[in-house]
């Protein structure tokens, strides 16, 4: 058996693993490098053929790891994508939206390189199309948690819940190989305990190897009290200053968690009753997935529902899925929320939002997730003297600010609470899902601590298990 690691490997997204057999070959997600030093491998050719790989187990749907499926069936892939029902729900609205978002800004690109007499360093062409998104959706092969799969005549996967985000797995293989059986854990992205809307990550006692993430691998977030005060710290203080509250919004998990924590702040009256956009088409979508996968809520949030109340909802609350709606925001007068994709500011209408705002003293940019090198998201987030935004320079004069309490990756000692739930010390730890340097610094920590052999993997290094 053999796992070769085509992308988050001393980085984040990109989340590609190759598990070889003697006769099959699957693929551990299939996801799109966001961070902008890492943009070029979406255009290169796939480091295997496609035509090649039998099956894909998706984690779950966020883009970088299930993004990059529409390139991987136009190329010649003919296999089942393994997942769970909310999962292949979700990710067939991210994947059309993705498709949308590169059909847009391409041609805004073409347009304005035309304009300003230079060449794009891509393509003049979208990365796919909404006809190659639609194209995936049949090889969506749904399984249920606890539910093993026969994944290849080699291996056997079973789904585990990761407390990400709405259907987010953990993926145990049973790989049998000249008469043994190894068993090998993908983390995926690592969820937290005691988190609203979603139930705690699945422990583990045995296995031989494990892939973990490592995205906040050396850092702690902050409580959820003190997140929550946070929140209702920078919304009362922005009305107060009379501008608006710019919220870059990952339209799945986290749109949903912060309209939790907005609904629950206004009954308990502790912010001024704004109106709140979530001006998103996807996450509107999103969120009616989450309404139709009640089952997969926590206790807490169970509770709220047979209450009669919704968790995802308030009376000042708007959703805008036309572009026009969108548009009309910037005629308000007064503060207002305003929650839009994307989250990294890759894309999307939040780049909008953040042209008509981040120049405006008295309004505030609040980021309440995972800001990956390279983005727009990262590089205002350090709060430089000007950004650019849609081919145009902005002075950076509205207050920056950072949640990281409501993010759903699991910090440093959570992850290693996860880790330490297996009652024998693993052969082998791959530490992915991290910047490198963060990455190193969590391999170190396991050290410490277990008796494994902690690798950090680069970019498409095999090994041998």
């Amino acid at each position: 058996m053999k796992i070769k690691f085509l992308g988050a490997a001393e980085n984040v997204t990109g989340s590609r693993f190759l598990v070889k057999t003697g006769n099959s070959q699957i693929l551990i997600d299939c996801g799109l490098y966001q961070e902008r030093e890492f943009q070029a491998r979406n255009w290169e050719p796939f480091p295997v053929p496609p035509a090649g790989i039998d099956n894909v187990i998706l984690t779950h749907a966020h883009i970088d790891h299930c993004g990059y499926l529409p390139k991987l069936v136009r190329e010649g892939f003919r296999g089942k994508v393994f997942c769970t029902s909310p999962t292949s729900e979700i990710a067939q609205i991210a994947l059309l939206d993705s498709a949308k978002l590169h059909e847009e800004n391409m041609e805004f690109k073409r347009k304005r390189h035309a304009r300003e007499g230079r060449k794009s360093p891509y393509p003049e062409v979208p990365l796919y199309t909404v006809e190659d998104a639609k194209n995936v959706f049949p090889h969506f092969k749904v399984i249920s948690y606890n539910e093993e799969a026969q994944i290849s005549p080699q291996i056997r996967a079973t789904f585990h819940d990761a407390g990400h985000i709405l259907g987010a797995s953990m993926i145990e293989l049973k790989v049998q190989e000249d008469g043994k059986e190894k068993t090998c854990i993908f983390s995926g992205d690592i969820g937290r305990w005691d988190k609203p809307l979603l139930r705690d990550p699945k422990l583990f006692d045995y296995a031989d190897y494990v892939f973990m993430e490592s995205t906040y691998g050396n850092r702690l977030h902050e409580g959820k009290e003190d997140s929550k005060e946070k929140l209702q710290r920078v919304i009362t203080n922005t009305k107060e200053a009379g501008g608006n509250i710019i919220i870059p919004t990952f339209a799945i998990e986290r749109a949903q968690e912060i309209l939790f924590y907005i609904s629950q702040l206004l009954r308990e009256d502790k912010i001024p009753h704004l109106v709140a956009f979530m001006d998103s088409p996807m996450a509107i979508a999103v969120t009616e997935v989450f309404k139709n996968n009640s089952d997969c809520f926590d206790e807490e949030t169970k509770e709220i529902i047979k209450r009669g109340d919704t968790p995802f909802d308030f009376p000042l609350l708007k959703t805008t899925r036309s572009v026009a709606e969108s548009k009309a925001i910037n005629y308000i007068r007064g503060t207002a929320i305003i929650m839009s994709g994307s989250g990294m500011c890759t894309g999307g209408r939040v780049k909008h939002h953040l042209v008509n705002n981040i120049s405006r003293s008295e309004s505030t940019i609040l980021f309440v997730g995972y800001q990956a090198r390279g983005t727009l998201g990262r590089r205002i987030l350090e709060r430089p003297e000007t950004v650019r935004i849609l081919g145009q320079m902005y002075p950076v004069q509205a207050g920056i600010e950072k949640i990281n309490g409501f993010s759903a990756h699991a910090d440093r000692d959570e992850l290693l609470r996860w880790v330490s739930g297996f009652k024998k010390a693993p052969k082998k730890i791959f530490v992915v899902h991290g910047e490198k340097e963060v990455a190193a610094d969590f391999a170190s920590t396991l050290k410490e601590k277990f008796t494994s052999n902690v690798i950090v993997p680069e970019y498409l290094e095999e090994c041998s298990l």
